[in-house]
């Protein structure tokens, strides 16, 4: 039965084909969403950091599991909207296809060594328009995976829409640390809005970015459910957080009414040891705090995936944040993490600037090839600075962990001399 929900608009491909490959049975969203699962981005998460560096024990969430727990959590609320929501039925449904293509791709972007690497390319770009890893995912799927010819993997309108939590251009705020998206990417703007123009009301900054479509909307709820209660969970299981250290914490905040009773629960699960059940339990309360309600604005008479908000309970967006809140304070900010943060800064920077020098500015005095022929080609063939270190910067933040540090080891480190791990 044909889903009235999307049209040929929401359908439509970044760049039109002529004809359908033979014999392809899948649907347009199908397609999409299996292209990021076979993508070597995709692969590459494995191996990137979430909250501790990938590697370290086998029990911690990297990005790859991370990205498969919110593809799960956004699949669920597609399937409990259908079947909850009287605003849809059994012809007229947001597809869960495109939601879980969102939510596997959400972090393809995402640089090694996590926030922090994130904030150090950030730094180091600004010169050259900066570093955003919801934009370099938006690159990734519009330009370098996939494709020679620039396109990408093709994303069709409806999937691409769903990928853009931000659709401010960092040119239009001022000196911004993050939520941006390149300048040359306007044209990805045009494409998801048919080349509609932002009214007044949707100035650039956090009013344009909190216009998202419901499937951009669904991915964000079930990214913000899967690490607000994953990363308490791995904080814990990593002895950052205990009992002691919690109740300190909460005495010092001075914690009361329901995130008072929230952290009480915490410290009884890790009192039992039973803090990994509770937190699992609370994923299916998440869910069940959103809820459809209809919505007008200047698209929603083009496509339905604009008729609609996800609204969430206050309670349970309140819970969530407080996990954010206990994380940050009791993991982020860490003297182990924060040690671990100021190497990698210290790596990432030598490494960038090195490439740079070598392929950006011209100023470095040898010639020595660092990087493969094909990511040399792809400096060559930029048309100018801004293009060739943007290209750098690809080079970079596609790297693992791993294969960052194995870098500077060999560019840095004089007793390291393998020839053999090339990468």
């Amino acid at each position: 039965m044909e889903n009235k929900f999307y049209t040929a608009f929401d359908c439509e491909l970044l760049s039109p084909v002529t004809r359908a490959r033979d014999g392809e049975y899948r649907t347009v969203f199908e397609i999409n969403r299996d292209r990021i699962i076979h993508t070597s981005a995709f692969r590459r998460l494995q191996s990137k950091t979430q909250v501790f560096l990938s590697g370290e024990y086998d029990f911690y969430r990297t990005r790859l599991t991370h990205s498969i727990e919110v593809s799960q959590i956004g699949r669920s609320l597609c399937t409990r909207l259908q079947r909850t929501s009287g605003l849809l039925h059994v012809a007229y449904f947001i597809d869960p296809d495109i939601v879980e293509a969102a939510c596997l791709a959400h972090d393809l972007g995402h640089p090694p060594f996590g926030h922090a690497g994130e904030r150090t390319i950030h730094r180091l770009m600004k010169p050259w328009g900066g570093f955003e890893g919801n934009a370099q995912t938006l690159r990734l799927l519009t330009e370098t995976i996939f494709s020679a010819q620039g396109s990408g993997m093709n994303p069709c309108r409806a999937f691409l829409d769903a990928t853009l939590k931000y659709k401010t251009l960092y040119s239009e705020l001022d000196d911004p640390e993050n939520h941006f998206i390149y300048d040359s990417q306007h044209r990805y703007l045009d494409f998801v809005t048919g080349g509609r123009d932002f009214p007044v009301e949707l100035p650039p900054g956090p009013e344009r970015d909190a216009f998202r479509s419901i499937e951009c909307q669904i991915m964000d709820w079930a990214d913000d459910t899967a690490y607000s209660l994953n990363d308490i969970a791995d904080g814990i299981n990593a002895g950052f957080i205990t009992f002691e250290a919690l109740e300190r914490w909460a005495e010092r905040e001075n914690v009361s009414g329901e995130a008072d009773g929230h952290v009480r629960r915490l410290l009884e699960g890790i009192r039992k040891r039973s803090v990994e059940n509770r937190l699992r339990s609370r994923i299916a309360d998440f869910i069940a705090a959103a809820t459809l309600v209809p919505d007008a604005n200047f698209l929603s008479s083009e496509t339905h995936r604009y008729r609609f908000r996800l609204e969430i309970d206050p309670a349970a967006r309140a819970e969530s944040k407080l996990y954010k809140k206990i994380a940050l304070q009791l993991v982020f900010k860490s003297r182990q993490l924060q040690q671990l943060e100021h190497k990698s800064d210290w790596l990432l920077t030598r490494l960038f600037n090195t490439l740079v020098d070598r392929y950006v500015t011209g100023s470095a005095a040898s010639r020595f090839r660092l990087l493969p022929e094909s990511d040399e080609a792809a400096i060559e063939a930029a048309p100018d600075e801004n293009g060739r270190a943007r290209v750098v910067c690809d080079v970079i933040t596609r790297m693992t962990d791993g294969a960052a540090t194995r870098m500077c080891r060999r560019l840095f480190d004089a007793d390291f001399q393998s020839i053999v791990d090339l990468g």
